[in-house]
């Protein structure tokens, strides 16, 4: 993170050096025995990260965990890593499982600065993860290739791919976070995509995430 006197330069100082320690290579293995997701969801002034891990092949849960955090950072756009790693990075210490990759529910390189939160988390916990966002922050997408998916360019450069689950569906935006290639995250989503629009270690996250956010909420208003 950024120690002494926050500004804003010096945030994308550091996110300028973070996007080139990013590992575009696949470095996971061939045969994946977990996978995470990672969520983070907010109220008052704390932060709660929740983290999944499912058995790769079954895609049932193994564990789940949450953690709850001092928000510690403002809402900046395309900073938005900045505050959401360290309620990540909490939880997943807390986790007895050790996952071979984790699916965050941000962006990767799809960002214009090459740093979102997927990446920023990858290269601090140096574990491969990846990208899987609901919006498209940067770049264009193209029309579907041979593969059936849509490459996201952004000046001149593949950053990522739009996947749809079905025609009708809206799309989820895929990236390299970190440790490993744009094929093998399509390959690792795909697998991970079966009864809604994102993959269930991020969709089963978000639910955690949202569970937590109602309880505490409920703890600070007095709310039944």
């Amino acid at each position: 993170m950024i120690r002494g006197k926050f500004t804003i330069e010096r945030a994308r100082r550091l996110q300028q050096r973070l996007s080139k320690c990013v590992i575009k290579n696949d470095m996971i293995g061939e045969a994946l025995r977990y996978v995470a997701g990672v969520d983070v969801a907010y109220v008052g002034e704390w932060a709660i990260g929740a983290a999944a891990i499912l058995d790769y092949v079954s895609l049932s849960v193994v564990e789940t965990e949450k953690a709850k955090v001092k928000i510690g950072f403002p809402y900046i756009p395309t900073l938005l890593s900045f505050r959401e790693v360290k309620p990540a990075k909490a939880v997943i210490s807390k986790l007895k499982t050790q996952p071979d990759v984790l699916l965050i529910d941000a962006q990767g390189i799809a960002h214009p600065y090459r740093l979102g939160f997927a990446s920023h988390l990858g290269v601090l916990i140096d574990k491969p993860t990846i990208g899987v966002a609901k919006s498209l922050l940067c770049g264009r997408v193209q029309p579907k290739n041979e593969e059936g998916w849509s490459p996201i360019t952004d000046k001149g450069e593949v950053i990522g791919a739009a996947l749809r689950r079905t025609e009708s569906e809206q799309p989820v935006y895929v990236s390299i976070g970190h440790m490993v290639t744009l094929q093998r995250a399509i390959e690792i989503v795909k697998h991970c995509t079966t009864k809604a629009r994102m993959p269930e270690p991020t969709r089963i996250a978000h639910i955690v995430a949202a569970k937590e956010r109602k309880k505490q909420k409920q703890e600070i208003t007095g709310e039944s």
